[in-house]
């Protein structure tokens, strides 16, 4: 069974069993399931990490209340899972091995969104309490995104709604200045979404996750591409206009006015941020079809989605890579085995294109 630790008692620490449990064995083949690194002693984990030759560590928030928080459907919690079966059973080959890889586990909130669903009265105090909540994650996702890049690691983070990116930012900024390589603790960074996520400070939840980190001191610069016209609240879009540390480009300005090709935005992204290192985000409902809250029938293809990040990985200086809001099953119904499947691709273009 996975180990907790106390310091983030909902952090699940793998084992090698765990990860083999989920791989299918067969002859004369080598899955990356098999190949993968785990955590040497639980107990002692930001050692375990820092002796660990791997470039990367890859953790689950396998979470919706931050989603939830922002009056979005449920569902965020649901990807993890189909992701990790999908990525361990990859083939370990030339392109990808598997061996610069270290696995922690997954942190379960579950207890969490238990209490709130059986206690609170009410659709608003259920939207307060998911709020409130957030908190604790921030907490523990900070804790373990400062161990790992203080350790020199590169975070691969999936799941979970897009509030994680404040956490990530914030103990990201915290590490990797920790560990010498930025003179300030703060990040750029570069999302992939059809939502600014920039709402105003009325308590966490995903909708606001930028906004916090900026003002708390995290973020320096940060540049969205696709975001959605349509989507795009005024006083929203007036905050972004008159802040020189934020750019955009929109989804109408690519694909319907086509001032310019989609790479042409995302090489405008990575200049826009290449002074120093940069946050890589992707969220799910930027792709067209994709299974997430705030799910689209227009939107980038699979292919824009992994051009972005192979280009981001090879050309930014990567901080840490979050996937977020996918699902498989979302909580009015519908439902998506594909997603798990098209994260592990997403997860194994970032690691070629950042290895290079």
């Amino acid at each position: 069974m996975p180990v907790v630790l106390q310091t983030m008692q909902h952090l699940k620490v793998y084992t090698k069993q765990d990860l083999l449990s989920l791989t299918k064995i067969r002859r004369f083949e080598t899955k990356i399931g098999e190949q993968l690194q785990i955590v040497r002693d639980a107990a002692e984990l930001e050692n375990s990490i820092r002796e660990s030759n791997a470039k990367y560590v890859l953790f689950g928030i396998p979470e919706d209340l931050g989603a939830r928080g922002n009056y979005g459907i449920g569902g965020a919690d649901t990807l993890w899972v189909p992701f990790l079966q999908s990525f361990l059973n990859v083939q370990s080959n030339d392109f990808l091995d598997g061996h610069e890889i270290l696995v922690i586990g997954h942190f379960d909130f579950g207890d969490i969104k238990y209490l709130i669903d059986t206690t609170a009265k009410g659709e608003e105090e259920k939207t307060e309490a998911y709020r409130h909540a957030v908190n604790a994650i921030d907490d523990e996702v900070e804790h373990l995104a400062k161990m790992i890049t203080a350790c020199e690691k590169i975070p691969l983070v999936i799941g979970g709604g897009h509030n994680n990116t404040y956490p990530l930012l914030k103990g990201c900024a915290k590490g990797w200045h920790r560990a010498g390589r930025i003179p300030l603790a703060q990040l750029n960074c570069i999302n992939l979404d059809a939502h600014a996520d920039y709402r105003p400070l009325e308590g966490r939840h995903s909708g606001n996750a930028f906004r916090y980190a900026e003002e708390d001191g995290y973020l320096q610069k940060y540049c969205i591409v696709g975001l959605h016209e349509n989507y795009l609240p005024q006083n929203v879009w007036m905050d972004m206009v008159n802040n020189p540390f934020i750019d955009c480009i929109t989804f109408e300005d690519i694909f319907v006015h086509e001032k310019r090709t989609f790479l042409q935005a995302v090489a405008h992204a990575t200049g826009f941020t290449e002074e120093t290192m940069t946050g890589i985000d992707i969220d799910l409902d930027a792709i067209e079809h994709t299974l997430s809250s705030a799910m689209t029938p227009v939107g980038i293809t699979p292919v824009h989605a992994r051009q972005y990040v192979t280009f981001t990985a090879a050309h930014a200086k990567p901080a840490y890579f979050y996937i977020c809001e996918g699902a498989t099953h979302l909580s009015d119904g519908r439902t998506d085995t594909t997603s798990g499947k098209l994260i592990a691709y997403l997860v194994s273009d970032f690691i070629k294109a950042n290895l290079i």
